[in-house]
C-alpha cells in the first residue's frame, strides 16, 4: 500500500528533531541579541559568546560599518539586477575578484553568491559523469550535498588519513582508467568541527604519483592562517598544488558571499558553466563593497589577526593546562570533547548559559559518536583576556558537575518526558 509521503514526518522527527520540543528556541535555533561581539545578549541576559564565526571582529568594526552603510546608500540591496551574465556585471565585481585572486596567489577568482551553495555547485561542474572523487569522510555537509550531485563513482578516505587516501586513489584510478574519465580530490583548509587543519601538504606529494586535480574548502583557514589571512594553503607552503581553492566571506570577512580561485583558463570555464551563478541574481553591490573593504584591512591591519590568535593560544593553552580535551585542532576552531547524554548535554548547556553567562554552541549525536558532548568554542579578536578567564573558570565548574552525577539526575527527569 502506498503511504503518504509526510507519513514519516509524522512518525519520525529524526535524532535532533524529537528533542525539538524541549531544546527549540534554546537548544537549537536561539535568539542571540544586541551588536556582534564578544558580549551579547541571550533571553534578556549578557552571555560571553563563542558561538559567532567573526574571526577578525570586523563584523562590527566602524569603518566595516561605514562602508557597508555608504553602499547600502548608494545602491540599496537590490543594484545590480540580473545574473552576471545577463544584466548584473559591474567593474567593483571584476575588481573585488582581481584583488581576492593576487590575494591567494591565482591567477583568478570567480564571486559566489553563498559559501554552501557555491562550493556545492563548484564540485558539480567540475566533474562529469566519468570522474572520480575522493574526498575526506569528515568533509562539511556542503561538500558531501555536492559529491551527492556526482553521477559518476565517488569514494570516501579516513579522516586526514594519508594511507587511506592513497588506498582509494588507487581505486579511484581504475575506474577513471575505464571510464576515461579524472579524478578530484577535496579536502578542507580546516575541519571547522575538529579544528584540525587539512593534510594538505601531504596529499600535494601525491599529485607526482596519481593523476588528480585538487579542490580546498577553507572557509575556515581563509582569514586566520598563512600570511595576512592568506590561507592553509600558504600556511603548509603549498598554495601552488591547489588546483581550485575556494573560501567563504561568512566567517574572517563577516558578511554574505563567496569565492573560488583558480588558473584563469578554470575559472573561465567555471564562470560559463556554474548553473548556481549563471542563473542566480548578482551579489548585490553593497556587499562587493564592504568585501573589498574587509579584504583591505585583513591586509593592511595585521593586528586584528595577531589579537585572534593571541585569544586562540589564551583560550586553547588554559584549557588544556586545566586538563580538558581539545583534540588535535590546528586552528581558531576550539572544541572541547566531554563524555555524556544529549540530556546531559543540555543540563550541562543551559547551567554554562544561566548561571555562568557562557555561550558556546553544543554538538552531539548523530554529528558525533554517542556518549560524546562537543562544546565548540569560536574565538575572536573581539574576546579579551577576561572573556578567557571566565570561561575557563565555568568550564572547570560543569566538568565537576558532570563528573559527580549532577546533570545526570537533571536529565533522568528530562528523558522520562521524552520518553
Amino acid at each position: 500500500m502506498m503511504k503518504d509521503l509526510f507519513d514519516r514526518f509524522y512518525e519520525n522527527k529524526g535524532p535532533v528533531g524529537k528533542w525539538a520540543e524541549h531544546a527549540e528556541g534554546y537548544f537549537v535555533f536561539p535568539k542571540l541579541e544586541g551588536p556582534i561581539s564578544n558580549r551579547m545578549y541571550f533571553m534578556g541576559k549578557e552571555v560571553i559568546t563563542w558561538s559567532v564565526n567573526d574571526y577578525l571582529g570586523l563584523a562590527n568594526h566602524p569603518e566595516v560599518r561605514k562602508v557597508d552603510a555608504e553602499a547600502a546608500a548608494e545602491f540599496g540591496s537590490a543594484y545590480p539586477m540580473g545574473a552576471r551574465m545577463m544584466s548584473g556585471h559591474t567593474d567593483l565585481h571584476e575588481q573585488l575578484e582581481c584583488e581576492l585572486a593576487k590575494f591567494v596567489n591565482k591567477d583568478s577568482a570567480y564571486l559566489l553568491n553563498f559559501g554552501y551553495q557555491g562550493i556545492l555547485s563548484t564540485i558539480d561542474t567540475l566533474v562529469g559523469k566519468d570522474d572520480v572523487i575522493v574526498y575526506d569522510v569528515d568533509a562539511h555537509a556542503c561538500i558531501v550535498d555536492g559529491v551527492r550531485l556526482h553521477l559518476g563513482k565517488r569514494f570516501t578516505y579516513q579522516h586526514n588519513d594519508v594511507e587511506s587516501l592513497e588506498k582509494n586513489l588507487q581505486r579511484a584510478q581504475k575506474v577513471a582508467e575505464q571510464t576515461g574519465g579524472g579524478i578530484l580530490v577535496i579536502s578542507e583548509g580546516v575541519f571547522g568541527m575538529r579544528g584540525e587543519q587539512g593534510k594538505l601538504k601531504e596529499i600535494a606529494t601525491l599529485k607526482s604519483k596519481y593523476n588528480f586535480r585538487f579542490l580546498v574548502d577553507d572557509a575556515h583557514g581563509f582569514g586566520t592562517l598563512g600570511k595576512n589571512g592568506a590561507g592553509a594553503g600558504v600556511e603548509q607552503g603549498v598554495q601552488d598544488d591547489i588546483d581550485v581553492y575556494f573560501a567563504t566571506f561568512a566567517k574572517s570577512m563577516a558578511s554574505t558571499g563567496a569565492f573560488i580561485a583558480a588558473d584563469k583558463e578554470i575559472i573561465d570555464y567555471l564562470r560559463y558553466n556554474m548553473r548556481s551563478q549563471m542563473f542566480a541574481k548578482s551579489l548585490q553591490m553593497q556587499l562587493v563593497k564592504g568585501a573589498l573593504k574587509r579584504l583591505d584591512m585583513l591586509r593592511n591591519q595585521p593586528e586584528f589577526k595577531a589579537k585572534l590568535w593571541e585569544n586562540v593560544h589564551a583560550l586553547q593553552n588554559g584549557l588544556k593546562k586545566n586538563g580538558f580535551d581539545i583534540g588535535n585542532t590546528q586552528s581558531c576552531v576550539t572544541p572541547v570533547y566531554l563524555k555524556g547524554s544529549i540530556p546531559e548535554a543540555m543540563a550541562l548547556v543551559k547551567d554554562l548559559r544561566e548561571n555562568h553567562g557562557i555561550f558556546c554552541s553544543i554538538v552531539v549525536y548523530p554529528v558525533i559518536p554517542k556518549g560524546l558532548i562537543l562544546l565548540r568554542l569560536i574565538p575572536t579578536a573581539s574576546h579579551t583576556l577576561e572573556d578567557v578567564q571566565e570561561t575557563l573558570e565555568a568550564f572547570a565548574s560543569i566538568r565537576e558537575k558532570l563528573e559527580n552525577g549532577t546533570y545526570q539526575r537533571i536529565s533522568n527527569a528530562l528523558s522520562a518526558l521524552v520518553k
